[in-house]
């Protein structure tokens, strides 16, 4: 039996089960994204920081969109599991091309951002609810089923009291959700009243960037997360690595750590 874009999408969309978290290691390249299908994971999510600094950019925009498209086809190429992507705001693509064009790379499902890459501004809530629902009409009249999973930028460019910040973001949210959005995504939350707060009134699953100071994997399914990001902590982290390896090479000395046995 032929598995279909559709089919994909379809079981990546019921991945997203709150208090029963899909986890993503997210990934920057092919390798990457093979080791995580290795490890066991249903799904592999690129990074779109980690992936633009792979080819060489800054993350916001930086990336040419040929460049961006055809990593992420690279990736989908190389794994069997559902590919989800994270394409900032679309890098200037109208709904139905940025729709076309991602789908043609493998990719099932997107992360779109609700702050303007170039500035961090937040954008007009109604904006990026049209922006949305543009996306959901566009795959719709192509019979191309994508789960968007909108990004709400409230807790890393917003303004005022957590109180106020999470008003705004269950506010966006539940826009993003009417608009045709899978799930919510709002960024940089890591405290547990307040991740319990969004998960419980958003009236749809929620993803948790998982960083330092968020709680556990195993405290965040308890407060009701049905998605985990790694954002671009996995990529940097091996990237700190190498530094060290490459300082003990220009130091004369072994980059490798002694093994046992």
């Amino acid at each position: 039996m032929t598995v279909t874009g559709n089919d994909r999408a379809a079981a990546l969309r019921a991945l997203h089960v709150p208090g029963s978290p899909l986890v993503l290691p997210n990934v920057w390249d092919a390798a990457s994204a093979r080791i995580v299908e290795a490890a066991g994971f249903p799904v592999v999510a690129t990074g779109s920081a980690a992936v633009a600094r792979v080819l060489g950019y800054a993350d916001g925009h930086e990336t040419p969109v040929e460049e961006m498209l055809a990593a992420i086809a690279r990736i989908a190429r190389a794994v069997g599991v559902p590919v989800t992507a994270d394409i900032e705001r679309g890098y200037g693509l109208e709904p139905a091309e940025l729709v076309e064009r991602l789908a043609a790379t493998g990719a099932v499902g997107c992360n779109l951002e609700d702050s303007d890459p170039g500035t961090g501004s937040m954008l007009d809530p109604e904006e990026q609810a049209g922006f949305l629902a543009a996306v959901r009409a566009a795959a719709t009249g192509a019979g191309i089923d994508l789960v968007v999973n909108a990004r709400v930028d409230t807790f890393l460019h917003g303004e005022g009291t957590p109180g106020e910040r999470v008003a705004d973001a269950l506010a966006r949210g539940r826009r993003y959700l009417e608009a045709g959005a899978d799930c919510v995504y709002p960024l940089w939350v890591t405290d547990a009243d307040l991740i319990r707060t969004l998960a419980g009134e958003m009236g749809g699953p929620i993803n948790v960037l998982f960083r330092p100071g968020t709680p556990s994997l195993q405290e965040l399914a308890a407060l009701g997360v049905a998605r985990v990001s790694f954002g671009p902590g996995l990529h940097r982290a091996v990237q700190e690595l190498t530094e060290r390896m490459v300082a003990d090479v220009a130091d004369g000395r072994s980059p490798y750590p002694p093994r046992e046995g």
